[in-house]
């Protein structure tokens, strides 16, 4: 198969994958949820992050865009997406944590914290997920899932 030929296929291919979106409602639908304001509009705003956020900062964007949430039911929306594998829950110390879409294939990557400002930043290393691969398959354990979180200080702060 020629190169053009692989690029058209996988093309047509990204063009009909669903958006995390429409990943989650589906999931959803199949758990039994029924569709709720709140949670669509939590869905609607992790599906538009590079990274995570906090539950506060997740409250303050949707009261931002006029769409209030109560904190309340963004914990409670936050839960149910990690219960069903949706969302990941990236621990950053201090009892804090963060959330983002869990996208299935999809885009993979860590978390690198600050420890004096709580500043996250993501990170993605090749050579890690092959070490990863390296480890499990050494310890005889398949690895569904993975999370990295190196903490330290952000340059701004070691200034």
């Amino acid at each position: 198969m020629s190169a053009r030929m692989t690029r058209t296929i996988l093309m047509a291919t990204i063009g009909t994958m669903p958006s995390w979106t429409e990943h989650a409602d589906r999931r959803l639908a199949e758990a039994g949820f029924r569709r709720g304001g709140a949670r669509s509009a939590i869905i609607g705003l992790l599906d538009d992050q590079a990274c995570a956020l906090s539950a506060y900062d997740i409250e303050d964007a949707l009261r931002e865009d006029r769409r209030g949430v109560a904190r309340a039911s963004v914990y409670r929306v936050l839960d149910e997406l990690v219960g069903l594998g949706l969302v990941a829950r990236i621990e950053v110390g201090q009892g804090a944590a963060r959330y983002e879409a869990a996208r299935p294939g999809g885009h993979h990557h860590h978390h690198m914290v600050c420890d004096r400002c709580g500043e996250v930043q993501p990170f993605a290393d090749d050579e890690l997920e092959r070490v990863v691969g390296r480890l499990a398959g050494r310890v005889a354990f398949d690895v569904a899932e993975h999370e990295v979180v190196l903490r330290g200080s952000c340059a701004a702060c070691r200034r």
